[in-house]
């Protein structure tokens, strides 16, 4: 199905997500910041990205910027997931170029339905 890289600080959420994509055929890399994320991204194909907000080295807001700027990552959809749901945040998310958001926790369901509509998309 699809490449989805997921960029999180926590490695229990980032297997969490892995148990929830894989089982529905997506094969799932992984990146502990944003500035990991980034070079997975430039080095392997991603069909999706899905990052937190808040981690070391490199926040999710500055790797959503980050990819955009890289002409190789136009239309890449980009999913935050984080516990933040302060609407000023959000927009300057979309702002940045974040394609949906998901608040933590989440559901297995609700991410596979994101995931799936914005691949398929």
């Amino acid at each position: 199905m699809a490449n989805i890289l997921t960029v999180d600080d926590s490695p229990s959420i980032r297997q969490m997500i892995k148990l929830a994509l894989a089982p529905a055929g997506h094969t799932v890399h992984e990146a502990g910041d944003g500035a990991q994320g980034l070079e997975k991204a430039k080095s392997t194909k991603m069909d999706l990205v899905i990052t937190d907000l808040n981690m070391p080295v490199m926040s999710g807001m500055d790797l959503i910027k980050a990819l955009r700027a890289l002409p190789t990552q136009v239309g890449l959809p980009i999913v935050f997931l984080t516990t933040e749901s302060d609407d000023g945040i959000k927009q300057q998310a979309k702002s940045a170029g974040a394609t949906a958001w998901i608040t933590k926790p989440f559901k297995s369901e609700q991410l596979i339905a994101v995931v799936n509509k914005l691949v398929r998309s």
